[in-house]
């Protein structure tokens, strides 16, 4: 049950904490500045978790550059762009917490489009239900 629950464990604190630090960059640097020290950080630590954790087959490095496919380069195209977003949002007076909820509200809609278009997956009453709710939070948390 723990390996179930885990990955949203560090999503949600991560997440967390990703948008407190995208808050807190210097409004005077610059934001693709920035975004290249994280990058170079995330190096790092990736390149060290991969020698630490390895690969189940124990393949060697070059094996696994093979096996990369557009997937990962395109994150990566996206992934700036995710965070760029966010900087500029706060930049732009976005509070914390209304910005980030208004994004992952859209998302999630978007998401729910995405899954029953290409991947034709269900959508139930209730989880339309849902969906009517969150539309109507976002109307609610944009009023001032």
């Amino acid at each position: 049950m723990i390996r179930y629950y885990l990955p949203v464990v560090l999503i949600v604190g991560s997440n967390a904490l990703y948008h407190i630090c995208s808050k807190e960059i210097n409004q005077k640097l610059n934001p693709m500045l920035a975004l290249m020290a994280t990058y170079i950080v995330a190096f790092v630590v990736t390149f060290i978790l991969y020698l630490l954790i390895g690969h189940p087959a124990k393949a060697e490095l070059a094996e696994q550059i093979k096996l990369i496919n557009w997937a990962p380069l395109a994150l990566g195209l996206f992934v700036v762009g995710l965070e760029a977003g966010f900087i500029y949002l706060y930049r732009v007076g976005w509070d914390i917490s209304i910005g980030s909820l208004v994004c992952n509200i859209l998302l999630a809609i978007v998401l729910i489009g995405i899954g029953v278009l290409l991947y034709k997956e269900q959508i139930s009453r209730q989880q339309l239900l849902g969906i009517v709710l969150c539309v109507a939070g976002l109307i609610f948390v944009n009023k001032k």
